[in-house]
């Protein structure tokens, strides 16, 4: 695997050190990934439309980060990145998980190499029980049937949704105008492979917390460190909240509707850990949307662009923070506003914090002492981003880029030939609507080079062919 342009990657055989805290118990990890959320739309992010009181009171107890950064507009590549701490590009996936023909098409996997290095398996290794309760995406949707369940990759149970194999939920759309609940199964329900239950769409994120829920009592019970992903089908469309939440109709009051669902079916979950001592004071819970919102639906708060584009709204996301028992008293409640660090540092990060080690290498850098607020570092080599290879245009959106970098305050966008650089300083910009690359342009060649520099050293994808098209 190529280490090119991975300043701190991680190398292999890697030894972590013991640097947070004294106490000999592993803290449990809980990762909650919204799927299609905006940056902005967390009340405590400053969505004044709808409230979010249960995600936004983790906020006032832990830390919000304002620069984080998922690494892909749309959602497999994005869940690849958190899962592997690596570019998705290197497992060749690079759009969203579609049927066979698609993804040959779009020349991508079909789904995640369980060769991958994976969280999830590492903390096992180490004594963690582990979970994965939602959406998947990974591997095992509409013709796909023969992919990997999930618990080839470390976890020791799983309940899904249509995007993956094993026990799962399918979804009910009840509509006011319906006169049968339709099932949103995208194939699901015939590939086998794990039993289905049937669930209204407004009742599917309640359905998995409490089997998540089930799982934390089940470990604490046998006092097992736990990770588990929490990761919902909200808010992504089709936005159905409860009949009487239905109102205009409109997408806007949908999506309100089904994210204020979201944040109370959370609740329960929260509400334990937080009330529970032993749990409150060694569990870490991060929060985060897999990219950015759907046109017409979310919040992009201040930034341009929306899911599957590489401007600012479709890569930056929210994140929150929570671990009482390992942030600072003073950090509580805070805001960090500076911190540049993406997805794919998680790992490295969490795996620090968790004291385990892991024979992997990373593309991810350990910001474990940011995370818990012990320091305002950034990531220290750039980040980079490559377009979805189906998504030239996305929503009236046309002619998008093809790359992007992120390097301290500077973003540049280019094609993949490094044509049409457009250049943002993000402190004084961060709406993007200054191209600076006239101004700069030694600084918009020097960018577009190391941008250039790290697609050629990722496996391909067909981009470049779906473009002339």
């Amino acid at each position: 695997m190529s280490r090119h342009l991975i300043h701190t990657a991680l190398a292999v055989a890697l030894t972590l050190s013991t640097a947070f805290g004294t106490s000999d118990k592993q803290p449990n990890i809980i990762l909650v990934f919204i799927d299609d959320m905006g940056w902005g739309d967390f009340s405590c992010f400053g969505n004044t439309e709808a409230s979010t009181p249960h995600i936004d009171r983790m906020a006032k107890e832990g830390i919000a980060f304002e620069q984080f950064y998922v690494n892909s507009p749309i959602c497999s590549p994005s869940r690849t990145a958190i899962t592997t701490g690596q570019y998705p590009q290197r497992w060749k996936i690079t759009s969203f998980l579609n049927h066979r023909q698609d993804n040959k098409r779009r020349g991508m996997a079909q789904w995640l190499d369980p060769k991958a290095p994976v969280l999830a398996r590492f903390l096992k290794q180490a004594g963690y029980t582990t979970g994965h309760f939602g959406k998947w995406h990974l591997g095992g949707q509409r013709d796909v049937g023969e992919a990997p369940l999930i618990t080839k990759y470390g976890f020791d149970e799983s309940l899904t949704n249509f995007e993956g194999l094993g026990p799962r939920v399918i979804a009910l759309k009840n509509t006011p105008k319906s006169k049968k609940p339709a099932r949103h199964a995208m194939g699901s329900d015939t590939l086998g492979r794990g039993e289905i239950q049937y669930v209204d769409r407004s009742e599917v994120t309640a359905t998995f917390t409490a089997a998540a829920l089930d799982f934390v009592k089940r470990a604490e019970a046998s006092q097992t460190p736990f990770y588990l992903n929490l990761w919902p089908d909200d808010v992504h469309t089709p936005a159905i909240p409860h009949l009487d939440q239905w109102g205009d109709g409109k997408n806007r009051t949908l999506y309100h509707a089904v994210l204020q669902n979201m944040d109370a079916q959370f609740a329960p979950l929260f509400d334990y850990i937080r009330n529970n001592e032993k749990l409150r004071d060694n569990t870490i819970v991060l929060i985060c949307s897999d990219n950015g919102p759907e046109v017409g639906y979310g919040s992009p708060g201040p930034f341009k662009g929306s899911k599957a584009t590489l401007f600012e709204a479709g890569i930056r996301s929210p994140l929150i923070v929570w671990a009482p028992g390992l942030i600072p008293t003073e950090k509580k409640g805070s805001r960090n506003t500076t911190s540049v660090f993406s997805a794919i540092d998680l790992i490295p990060s969490l795996l620090e914090i968790t004291q385990t080690s892991a024979q992997a290498e990373f593309d991810g850098e350990n910001i474990s002492a940011t995370l818990l607020g012990k320091s305002q570092a950034s990531r220290h080599a750039p980040l980079f981003f490559r377009r979805p290879p189906d998504r030239t245009s996305h929503r009236n959106q046309h002619n998008l880029p093809d790359l992007a970098i992120r390097s301290g305050q500077w973003k540049l966008l280019c094609d993949y030939d490094g044509s049409t650089p457009r250049l943002f300083n993000l402190t004084t910009d961060p709406g993007e609507s200054t191209n600076l690359a006239g101004v700069k342009p030694e600084l918009a060649k020097k960018l577009a080079a190391q941008i250039l520099k790290w697609h050629a050293s990722m496996p391909a994808d067909l981009g470049p062919e779906l473009e002339r098209k």
